[in-house]
């Protein structure tokens, strides 16, 4: 096969992996390590999962339509008669990902993108999400899927990377220190961004210290003279700049609200359904609407708008895209609900939680004027990896209820139950064990003129709860056709 189309040709599968292909390969178009997402022409690499080793799949991919599946040479002959396999030295613990994890470096080199890297404890995904939508609209822009970025789903998005790709953005995770170098090292960005350090994974660090220093990792990979870009308001600023000068950065930029910062808001004025920000960039005015609502968002843009700065792409184009930017799904997502004869209108924060994003999701809560006797309603689900301070940082939360003038909470999990303890009664709803015994007590609470917020840790399984409101109530997910006004 010679399809010169293809998003990898069986040499090029050979030179980055070392293996060998054992069939005709059919035109590779992407790759997937999930049947149950696999598209045709997909490569399928045949990884170990927690649970389930990938060769069990590998007849299921072939017959539906993958282009080829990497398998360990030591299983290839079990598929000798099932479809192209490409056999890639056994002896590690999972050759298949080394294997990806070498043709994921392949695409790195091979590509002229410029290449972005983002981390940071809260927003990393939808930061990842607003440079993808800006980028798009300059040029080819290829991206992580949802929140691909740990040691498999960084080099995966690597590996799909075409070409003849203008950008390449690349969302990098962590739960432990020293998780972040190997992927950095893979990515290879000249532009790096941080956009904030959080007591996130608390429970696997000493300290918020620490947690910055696993953040500061994303800079070790840095291409020499790129650019390494983080929060000055953050109190581990001075920490994040010296991880920036140990490596080959050439340059820094600081976003923020600081009067130091390279890229400055002057003024934020948030909406329910959007933020107007007016900012300096680099000492050039700027003046744009975000199409997300929340302060936190409109503070990561100012990265953004860094990240666009730095690669020399179009700022002042950039910054109008910004005005057409929607929150991923359960990031923030609004939606208009109707109740009896009422409108009413929901925020789908469903989708992680932790004490920061948990406070900025209450204080966007708080933005929203609701109407006749509705009130601002906080659903939220216990937050995981905070270690022995778990009690404390949620009954805290307490403090940020009342600041942010929600009328009523209801809480999923054990952990949750220290923050609904810690309430004045009036402002209880109803503690439960899980979100599932939470739903039809949320759903009956609700009435006209209601702001309802749903968060909580991905595993605690809020999106129900979500997706139960909306079964009963949606009418769109326009946010103008709530009629909800900001608050003063």
């Amino acid at each position: 096969m010679t399809d010169t189309t293809s998003l990898w040709t069986p040499a090029a599968l050979e030179a980055a992996t070392g293996g060998l292909l054992h069939g005709d390969a059919r035109a590779i178009t992407g790759a997937s390590i999930d049947t149950r997402t696999l598209q045709p022409g997909d490569l399928f690499f045949a990884i170990r999962g927690e649970a389930r080793d990938g060769h069990a799949f590998v007849r299921g991919a072939l017959e539906n339509g993958a282009g080829a599946a990497v398998v360990s040479q030591d299983r290839a002959k079990e598929f000798a008669d099932a479809g192209p396999v490409l056999a890639v030295a056994a002896g590690s613990e999972d050759p298949v990902l080394d294997a990806m994890r070498a043709l994921g470096i392949a695409s790195r080199a091979r590509s002229s993108a410029g290449i972005v890297a983002v981390t940071g404890s809260v927003g990393k995904t939808g930061t990842k999400e607003a440079l993808r939508h800006v980028l798009s609209a300059q040029g080819e822009t290829h991206a992580s899927v949802a929140s691909y970025n740990n040691h498999w789903g960084v080099p995966l998005t690597l590996t799909r990377m075409p070409s003849s790709a203008r950008y390449g953005v690349f969302e990098i995770g962590m739960n432990h220190a020293a998780e972040i170098v190997p992927l950095a090292a893979q990515v290879r960005p000249q532009v790096a961004l941080v956009v904030t350090v959080e007591p996130v994974h608390i429970e696997h660090f000493r300290s918020l210290s620490a947690i910055a220093d696993a953040k500061g990792e994303i800079f070790s990979g840095i291409e020499p003279g790129g650019v390494a870009i983080f929060n000055r308001d953050n109190a581990n600023f001075e920490r994040l700049l010296a991880h920036a000068r140990a490596s080959q950065a050439g340059r820094v930029i600081s976003f923020g609200e600081h009067a130091e910062a390279d890229v400055r808001a002057n003024r934020i004025v948030t909406r329910p359904d959007l933020s107007v920000v007016d900012a300096s960039v680099m000492g050039v005015p700027v003046t744009y609407q975000l199409g997300t609502a929340g302060r936190h968002t409109a503070m990561n843009s100012l990265g953004v708008l860094a990240v666009v700065h730095a690669l020399g792409a179009d700022l002042a184009r950039a910054a109008i895209s910004l005005a057409g930017l929607k929150p991923p799904v359960g990031r923030g997502e609004r939606t208009a609900l109707t109740i009896g004869d009422g409108a009413a209108f929901l925020v789908d924060e469903s989708y992680n939680a932790n004490p920061a994003s948990i406070r900025a999701a209450l204080a966007t809560l708080s933005g929203i004027e609701t109407s006749g006797r509705g009130r601002r309603i906080a659903v939220l689900g216990d937050m995981l990896e905070l270690g022995p301070s778990a009690e404390q940082r949620h009954r805290e939360l307490a403090d940020a209820v009342r600041a942010s003038g929600i009328d009523l909470v209801f809480t999923a999990g054990s952990m949750m139950r220290h923050l609904f303890e810690a309430l004045p009664v009036a402002n209880r709803g109803i503690a439960a064990a899980t979100s599932a015994d939470l739903v039809d007590a949320v759903l009956d609470s609700l009435r006209p003129g209601d702001a309802v917020m749903v968060k909580g840790s991905n595993s605690i399984r809020m999106g129900r709860i979500v997706e139960a409101v909306k079964a009963r109530y949606a009418v769109g997910t326009d946010p103008r056709e709530a009629p909800l006004k900001v608050a003063p």
